[in-house]
C-alpha cells in the first residue's frame, strides 16, 4: 500500500508533534525562558517538578494524527484519554489549536502566553497535572485509572454523529472498570448511537513495572480482543517517520470500516438490525518517554519505567542543567514558532477549526448543549392517601410508573436513559418496559424479554460500566438515573468521588456550563435485605456523600411514595449535582397525601402533627421528640409512638421526619441547613430526642453535632448486625425496633424514671417473646406484621 501521507504533510505532522512534545516538557520545568532564547539556567526552572512525561509524547501523537483525520473528513471527534496524567499533552494541544486561549484570554498565542502557559502548569493557583476540568475539551480526568472507555460509550450514547477517541493506557487497561468496559461494544448501536474508537497504547510500564499486555505475545493480546468483539489493528515501532505512516494509514482503514458499519445499519430500519458489528480498534506501541533522553545519570530513561513521572527530577549538577536545555532543543522550537513566539501559520493550519477542533467540541461542555427533560406532572401518579397508614403501595414502583412516562416524552429527543446492573425489574421499575426495552446487540432466545436494539435501559451486571456510562451521557449533555442495590452501590464509589470532584471544580469555572445532576435511586435496601443477609445489608453510601462539597452533593430518604415522585422530580430537573435517593421497593403504609408530600419535601423535614400530642397546644413543649429519616426508621417510629402512648398515658410526643438529610447541617455548612432557630423549633432545645436512623448513627451526630440540643440527641441505626432472618427481626439485630425506641424515650424522660425498670423488664420479655417465635415460625410475630397506624 502507498504511504498515505505525503513527504510535505508527514514533515508538517511530525513538525506539529515536536511542537507539542516541546511544550509538554516545558509545562513540566520551565518557569521562564520559554523559547530557549538564552542559554537555560536553574533559574528558569521551576523549584517543584511535577508532572508526568511517560505516556504524554504517545497522546500527542494520536492527537495529531485524529486532528488529520477530522480536518480531511470533517468529523465531529472527542478525545478521551485513560492515562489523564498525561495532561500537558492535552494542555499543550489545545493550546496550539487555539481552544485553550479562547477560554484563557490571558495566556495568549506568543511569547508571554507561552510563558504563563508553562508557569501555571502544577503551580500553585494554577492548574493540575491531569486533565482536568480547567482543560477545553475534557470530559474525563483520568487522576484515578480505569473509567475512559466507559465514558467514551456514554458519550457515545445517542450521539450518531461522534466519533470518540479513546486512548487506554496499558496500565488502566489492568483495573476492572477498564476490563468490563471492553464489554460496551455490545450495548452500541450504530443505527442510532455514535462510535468509540479505542486506542490501546502499549508503551510498556506502569510507574515501576511493566504491563501485562504490553507483555504477551501479539497472537494472545489479538485473541484477547477478538474475545471482546474488536478487530485490531497493531502500528508499532520507534523510527517517527515509520510509525507516522503507519498509524495514519490504520487510522484511513479504522474511519472506513466505521462509516461502512455506521451506513449499513442506517440503511435498515429498527426492526432488521439482528447483528453486531465487529469494531476496529488500534494497539499502538510506541517507548515510554519517547523523544526524552536516552540516559539519565547512566541509568536508561526512553523505553523505561523511569520516564513515567519527571526523567530529570534533580538539578544538583550542571550536568542536569545541560541535558534539559538539549532535551528541549531536540524539538528545535526556533522552527516551530516565530520571533514574536507564535507557532507557524502553516503548522496550525494541520489542526482544525472551530467546533471540529477537539478543545471545543460542545459535547466536551455538556450543559452548553443540554435540554430540559420534557416532565410529566408527578402529581398525576400520586398514590391516594385518605388517612395516614390506611393504604400500601410499593414506591419504587409507583415511581417506575412516572419513569415510564418521563422516558415516553423524551423519546423523539433521544436524551434520558435509565441505568442499573440487571435489577430494573427487581427494583419495581419495570413500567419502564412499556415504553423501550433493554438495550441489547446479540442474539435473542424465545424466553429473553424486553431486549431491543433500541432499548433505553441500560442493564448489565457491572456497576462499573453503569457509572462510567451516564457519567459519560451527563458530561455530554443528557439525563438519566442509575438504580442500583443499596449494598452494591459502593462498588463505584471512587467513581463517585471522582465525578462529586470533577462537578465542585466546574462549579468554579465559568466557562463550564452545568449539567444535568448525577442521580442515584438505591433500593432493596439495608432494612429489606433480610432475605438475602448479611452480605447484602450496607447503607455506608450515605456516609460517602455526604463528605463531599455541600454544593454538591444531596441526599434524600423519603418515607413513602409520595415523597418518593416530588425528590425524584426535583432531582430530575436539577443541575451540577449528585442526588441519592433511598426507597424501598416492598408493599409498606403510605403516610403522606400528596399535597402534604410536597410541602413536606420543600422543608426538608417537619413535624407530623397527625403523629403528634403537641401539635393542637404550642405552648406546652413535648416530653420527648421522637425523629426518623428513611421509611423503614418511620414505620418502626410511628409503631414506637403507639406503644408509648399505651405504656405512658398522657405522655407528649412530637413526631418529627426527616426527607432531606441536609437540613440537619446549619445553614453555615449546606445550603439546605436549617437556620438554628428552625433546627429548635423543630428538635427543641433542650428536649430528648430519640432519632430512628436509616444508616449508621454517627453520620446523624456528625451533621448535628453543631446544634444547640445536640447532646440530647440519641440516634437508632445500623450497626453492622445482620444475617439471613426475618425482616422485623433486621430491626431487632441493631436496635431500631419500636419497642427499642420507645423504651429509649421512656429511659430518657426525667419523670418517668420511676418506670424504667418495669418497662426494661417487658421490652426483656418481648424480645424473648419475638425471639422465640421467629425459631419456631420463621416469621414476624402478628403484633408486628399486622401492625397498623392508629391515630
Amino acid at each position: 500500500m502507498p504511504d498515505p501521507l505525503s513527504p510535505d504533510l508527514l514533515h508538517k505532522m511530525h513538525a506539529y508533534w515536536r511542537a507539542a512534545n516541546y511544550i509538554s516538557v516545558g509545562q513540566i520545568y520551565l518557569q521562564k525562558n520559554p523559547l530557549l532564547e538564552s542559554p537555560l539556567t536553574l533559574d528558569h526552572v521551576k523549584p517543584r517538578l511535577l508532572g508526568h512525561w511517560g505516556t504524554t509524547p504517545g497522546l500527542n501523537l494520536i492527537y495529531v494524527h485524529l486532528n488529520r483525520l477530522i480536518k480531511e473528513h470533517d468529523l465531529n471527534m472527542m478525545y478521551v484519554i485513560g492515562p489523564g496524567h498525561g495532561g500537558p499533552g492535552i494542555v499543550a494541544h489545545t493550546y496550539l489549536e487555539g481552544s485553550y486561549t479562547e477560554h484563557y484570554p490571558a495566556i495568549e498565542r506568543n511569547r508571554n502566553g507561552l510563558e504563563r502557559l508553562f508557569r501555571q502548569f502544577s503551580w500553585p493557583q494554577g492548574i493540575p497535572s491531569h486533565v482536568s476540568p480547567e482543560v477545553p475539551g475534557s470530559i474525563h480526568e483520568g487522576g484515578e485509572l480505569g473509567y475512559s472507555l466507559a465514558h467514551a460509550y456514554g458519550a457515545a450514547f445517542d450521539n450518531p454523529d461522534l466519533i470518540i477517541a479513546c486512548v487506554v493506557g496499558d496500565g488502566e487497561a489492568e483495573t476492572g472498570a477498564l476490563a468490563a468496559s471492553w464489554h460496551s461494544n455490545k450495548f452500541l448501536n450504530p443505527a442510532r448511537d455514535g462510535a468509540v474508537l479505542p486506542i490501546l497504547h502499549l508503551n510498556g510500564f506502569k510507574i515501576a513495572n511493566p504491563t501485562v499486555l504490553a507483555r504477551i505475545s501479539r497472537e494472545e493480546l489479538t485473541n484477547l480482543m477478538h474475545g471482546y468483539g474488536h478487530e485490531p489493528f497493531f502500528v508499532e515501532g520507534d523510527d517517527p517517520a515509520l510509525v507516522h505512516q503507519a498509524l495514519a494509514g490504520a487510522l484511513d482503514a479504522v474511519l472506513a470500516q466505521i462509516q461502512h458499519i455506521q451506513r449499513e445499519a442506517r440503511s435498515l430500519n429498527a426492526a432488521q438490525i439482528s447483528a453486531r458489528p465487529r469494531w476496529s480498534m488500534i494497539v499502538l506501541r510506541t517507548p515510554k518517554g519517547w523523544t526524552g533522553p536516552k540516559f539519565v545519570d547512566g541509568k536508561p530513561l526512553e523505553g523505561s519505567w523511569r520516564s513515567h513521572q519527571v526523567p530529570i527530577a534533580e538539578f544538583k549538577t550542571p550536568e542536569h542543567v545541560q541535558q534539559l536545555e538539549d532535551w528541549l532543543k531536540s524539538y528545535r522550537p526556533e522552527e516551530l514558532f516565530d520571533e514574536l513566539g507564535r507557532f507557524r501559520d502553516d503548522l496550525a493550519a494541520l489542526a482544525p477549526t472551530g467546533q471540529r477542533r477537539m478543545g471545543s467540541n460542545p459535547h466536551a461542555n455538556g450543559g452548553a448543549l443540554l435540554q430540559p427533560l420534557a416532565m410529566p406532572a408527578f402529581r398525576d401518579y400520586a398514590v391516594a392517601v385518605r388517612e395516614p397508614g390506611g393504604v400500601e403501595a410499593e414506591a419504587t414502583r409507583v415511581l417506575g410508573k412516572f419513569l415510564r412516562d418521563v422516558m415516553k416524552l423524551n423519546l423523539d429527543a433521544a436524551n434520558f436513559r435509565l441505568f442499573g446492573p440487571d435489577e430494573t425489574a427487581s427494583n419495581r421499575l419495570e413500567a419502564v418496559f412499556e415504553v423501550s426495552g433493554k438495550a441489547w446487540m446479540d442474539g435473542v432466545q424465545t424466553d429473553d424479554s424486553h431486549l431491543s436494539a433500541n432499548g433505553r435501559v441500560m442493564e448489565v451486571l457491572s456497576e462499573h460500566l453503569c457509572e462510567g456510562w451516564l457519567e459519560g451521557y451527563l458530561l455530554t449533555g443528557r439525563h438519566g438515573l442509575f438504580s442500583c442495590y443499596e449494598a452494591f452501590i459502593h462498588i463505584i464509589d471512587s467513581m463517585f468521588n471522582q465525578h462529586a470532584k470533577w462537578l465542585k471544580v466546574c462549579n468554579q469555572i465559568p466557562w463550564r456550563l452545568p449539567v444535568a445532576s448525577l442521580n442515584y435511586l438505591l433500593t432493596s435496601h439495608v432494612w429489606r435485605q433480610d432475605h438475602n443477609g448479611f452480605s447484602h445489608q450496607d447503607p455506608g453510601f450515605i456516609d460517602h456523600v455526604a463528605s463531599k462539597k455541600a454544593d454538591v452533593v444531596r441526599i434524600y430518604l423519603p418515607p413513602d411514595a409520595n415523597t418518593l415522585l416530588s425528590v425524584a422530580d426535583h432531582c430530575l430537573r436539577s443541575r451540577n449535582y449528585v442526588n441519592l435517593i433511598i426507597a424501598g421497593k416492598q408493599p409498606a403504609p403510605q403516610w403522606l397525601d400528596m399535597d402534604a408530600a410536597v410541602r413536606h419535601c420543600a422543608a426538608g423535614a417537619g413535624v407530623w402533627a397527625w403523629a403528634s400530642d403537641d401539635a393542637a397546644d404550642k405552648t406546652k413543649e413535648p416530653d420527648v421528640v421522637m425523629a426518623c429519616a428513611g421509611d423503614v426508621p418511620t414505620l418502626e417510629a410511628l409503631a414506637a409512638v403507639t406503644l408509648l402512648r399505651v405504656y405512658v398515658p398522657g405522655i407528649r410526643i412530637r413526631f418529627v421526619n426527616v426527607v432531606d438529610l441536609m437540613v440537619l447541617q446549619p445553614q453555615s455548612e449546606h445550603p439546605h441547613g436549617l437556620t438554628d432557630h428552625e433546627f429548635d423549633a423543630l428538635f427543641t432545645t433542650d428536649k430528648p430526642v430519640v432519632f430512628a436512623f436509616h444508616g449508621y448513627p454517627a453520620i446523624i451526630h456528625k451533621l448535628t453535632y453543631r446544634r444547640r440540643n445536640h447532646d440530647n440527641i440519641h440516634v437508632r441505626g445500623y450497626k453492622e448486625e445482620g444475617t439471613t432472618t426475618t425482616p422485623f427481626d433486621m430491626v431487632v439485630l441493631n436496635n431500631l425496633d419500636r419497642y427499642q425506641l420507645a423504651l429509649d424515650a421512656i429511659r430518657r424522660i426525667p419523670r418517668l424514671a420511676d418506670q424504667i425498670e418495669a418497662e426494661t423488664a417487658r421490652f426483656d420479655a418481648t424480645m424473648q417473646r419475638h425471639r422465640l417465635y421467629i425459631g419456631e415460625h420463621g416469621d414476624d410475630m402478628p403484633e408486628v406484621k399486622d401492625w397498623r397506624w392508629s391515630a
